[in-house]
């Protein structure tokens, strides 16, 4: 393995944080000098220019307000509609004398901007053409109930596009959970820090687009908050992986030995390998059962299978290599129980996926490691911690945190806002696709992870770097040819043209159809 790029200069992340650390900043804004109702207003000048940019002919609105902060953006909101000549249904949730400081000072401005005023009722009927959340926000620390849930389940009723303020209603900042029922909105936005909340779990579906306005806050400033975690950006792909020099030789760029596909499994440890391959690792060898060595050569004779009835058939092999990918198709029968061991003992970097994780939570519990990747799904993930997959589900960012402590290296909690939480802290993905959904995803990650690895990057850049570039090929392949029948083996050829900067996105979308299969 080479330091080839160690030294490369990184894009900088959108930092996350979690909704006290966001209240902190408004505090600290406040005692800086800026009125409580002033940062109020802005908040509902950000959101409401967001919507008309968004819905630009809008000439009714419905805003629906609860009670505190979130409540009195919506209230400010709905004057500077009606200031601006749109037709306002105002339905509140708590009455405007049970308010108290900034958010009863909105209510009134509201008010004498001439916005009516209606409350809450359940057979009640939103005459406007966008609606606009404005319910609950970041506070929330328990399951929705009574009115509230009414409401919501109404906004999802209505049929008409919403917009989310802060944060949509129902959904846990901090974790992305939904709280027994959470606002669906088209465009949300949020104020002065990013959310964690928002970019993993429930939320990517119940979000739309998310619009960040800092409110003229400068976060980053506050160094005594350390963040919840950073937003990954598709930036890292030309900054991690710049042209190759014209000297290159397959001996500089890795051997990745790919370890799986027991007897009957084949296909996963094949499409690992090829992914191994297209993202540019110098060689690959597969070490899978005999009967599947035909297939391995048919399908992509560049690998170097070696066919094995158990794992004292690898000799050499584990040693010869730089890093090794183990699990997909592995099984946790002896063969892969065997395969597993001898991974574990070769002092190579592991990538560890499918049953080769299944076989650490139930055979290797007290393994950890530094110089590993572990890549659960949330079920896989509830194994090696042993909960259920609806308590992981219930705090994603939590549960990767708590299995990175326990397992060290760095782990990816594969799904909706992918996590990946290493050393130093924790990522999100922003990117992938509903098409993602179907088998064998899993198993071209390892193959482009141990691939990064190979070349020489750092394991917590690799990992961010191969997360993006694997939901970022799926969303390629998605434009080219719909998200549905999306298979995992058509990420390879998308992967490649990512990886290699003096391709361009139209080579990607033109390309796909012919090349990518």
């Amino acid at each position: 393995m080479t330091d080839a790029y160690r030294d490369a200069s990184l894009p900088a992340l959108r930092p996350l944080y979690r909704a006290e650390q966001v209240r902190e900043l408004d505090r600290r804004t406040i005692a800086g000098g800026i009125d409580g109702f002033a940062l109020m207003q802005r908040a509902a000048t950000a959101a409401w220019q967001s919507l008309n940019a968004r819905w630009p002919s809008v000439r009714r609105l419905t805003v629906l307000c609860g009670g505190g902060n979130n409540g009195g953006d919506g209230h400010v909101l709905a004057a500077l509609a009606a200031m601006a000549g749109v037709e306002v249904q105002r339905i509140v949730l708590k009455a405007p004398e049970e308010l108290h400081g900034d958010a009863a000072r909105a209510a009134e401005m509201a008010s004498a901007a001439g916005v009516g005023l209606v409350p809450w009722q359940t057979d009640i009927e939103f005459t406007g053409e966008v609606v606009v959340d404005a319910l609950l926000g970041t506070g929330l620390g328990g399951e929705v109930r009574g009115t509230m849930r009414e409401a919501i389940a109404a906004i999802n009723a209505c049929g008409r596009p919403v917009l989310a303020v802060d944060i949509p209603s129902g959904l846990a900042a901090d974790s992305g959970a939904e709280l027994g029922i959470a606002v669906h909105a088209d465009r949300t936005v949020t104020f002065i820090g990013d959310k964690l909340g928002l970019h993993t779990g429930r939320a990517p579906a119940r979000n739309g687009e998310v619009h960040f306005c800092a409110l003229g806050v400068d976060a980053a400033s506050h160094s005594d908050l350390p963040v919840a975690g950073k937003l990954l950006d598709e930036a890292l792909i030309p900054a991690l992986l710049p042209s190759r020099a014209r000297d290159a030789h397959k001996g500089a760029m890795g051997h990745v030995l790919v370890l799986g596909g027991a007897p009957g499994f084949g296909g996963a440890a094949l499409m690992a390998s090829e992914a191994a391959a297209r993202l540019g690792a110098g060689k690959v060898s597969l070490a899978t059962a005999p009967e599947h060595v035909t297939a391995s050569l048919v399908r992509r004779p560049e690998v170097m299978v070696h066919a094995m009835r158990g794992a004292t058939d690898l000799g050499a092999l584990p040693e010869a290599a730089d890093v090794l990918v183990v699990g997909p198709g592995l099984g946790q029968g002896a063969w892969g129980q065997g395969m597993l061991q001898a991974a574990l003992a070769a002092e190579r970097p592991l990538v560890v996926d499918a049953d080769g994780l299944n076989l650490l939570a139930s055979q290797f519990t007290g393994q950890r490691r530094d110089d590993w990747v572990l890549t659960p799904h949330p079920g896989e993930a509830a194994r090696l911690l042993g909960v259920s997959p609806a308590e992981v589900e219930a705090d994603r960012p939590a549960a990767v945190t708590e299995l990175q402590r326990r397992r060290g290296g760095v782990i990816v909690l594969k799904g909706a806002g992918s996590l990946v939480a290493g050393p130093d802290g924790l990522a999100v993905c922003p990117y992938g696709n509903p098409g993602m959904a179907s088998g064998g995803m899993g198993d071209v990650l390892s193959g482009l992870l141990g691939a990064l690895l190979a070349q020489g990057l750092p394991l917590v850049r690799a990992v961010w770097l191969g997360v993006v570039v694997h939901a970022r090929a799926a969303d390629a392949a998605a434009r080219a040819a719909g998200e549905r029948g999306l298979l995992a083996g058509d990420l390879a050829f998308y992967a490649r043209t990512l990886v290699n900067p003096d391709m361009t996105s139209r080579d990607v979308t033109s390309q796909g159809l012919v090349q990518g299969r």
